[in-house]
């Protein structure tokens, strides 16, 4: 799709990478600065979990979870239920599935070539993030961010998440949760968490996210056409990058 049925070809920025290395922030920081939309498809995945695990079903059946991934849509992203750890679990599971992947990604690239407008109003690009949106979703798009941290950095992040919100989180059970998901999202058949080969490596171990979204502003701005008209937000700002 074009920039608002012009011949000039929109800017998508895809950003992949683990739980808890910052793909989140930096992603919605992106999107700020460049005005435009932004979609956490992990959200879905994690719709998915939420259904199934309401319903007191099992997020490893196939079938149950096929069926919920044909259900979900874009209003239910907003529940902030999504944000339990049990419901991050499950989606680590329910992305395993094949037929949930092939479900959601419809979702996905319609989002991407068709997008809402933008905070200014305009059409002129997306920002998504996930695990496989420069390697499966959407594989032509002109920017690629991997971003990563070491396990350990990623586990501390994700500790300080919960203890915020719930006041209760036990480090070693979270650094071993985090340790089997990445497992199963680099070892999956389908869509395995691995960067681009056109992307670039973020390591944000030692990068807060202010730093991290000026790299990632940096690199697009270099390899962005100049013609395409990207008016930055007047101000930016963002916080720790734990998502």
């Amino acid at each position: 799709m074009s920039e608002g049925g012009s011949d000039k070809p929109l800017l998508v920025v895809a950003v992949d990478g683990p739980s808890a290395a910052g793909k989140g922030t930096l992603g919605r920081g992106i999107a700020k600065h460049f005005q435009l939309p932004f979609l956490d498809t992990g959200l879905l995945y994690r719709a998915v979990a939420a259904r199934l695990l309401a319903a007191g079903a099992d997020p490893t059946d196939a079938a149950a979870a096929e069926a919920a991934a044909n259900r979900v849509d874009f209003r239910e992203l907003d529940d902030p239920r999504l944000r339990d750890d049990a419901v991050a679990q499950g989606a680590s599971k329910v992305a395993a599935i094949p037929a949930v992947r092939a479900a959601l990604l419809g979702l996905q690239r319609r989002f991407a070539t068709d997008p809402p407008p933008g905070p200014d109003g305009r059409v002129k690009g997306v920002v998504l993030d996930g695990r496989d949106i420069g390697t499966v979703v959407c594989p032509e798009a002109p920017i690629k961010l991997f971003v990563t941290a070491s396990l350990e950095a990623r586990a501390a992040r994700r500790h300080r998440e919960l203890l915020a919100r719930s006041g209760e989180s036990i480090y070693a059970r979270v650094l071993q949760d985090m340790k089997e998901r990445d497992d199963r999202d680099a070892k999956r058949a389908v869509a395995p968490l691995i960067p681009a080969p056109d992307a670039l490596v973020l390591d944000t171990t030692g990068l807060d996210a202010a730093a991290a979204l000026a790299v990632a502003v940096a690199h697009i701005s270099r390899r962005w056409r100049d013609d395409i008209a990207l008016a930055p937000s007047s101000s930016d700002s963002a916080g720790d990058p734990a998502r």
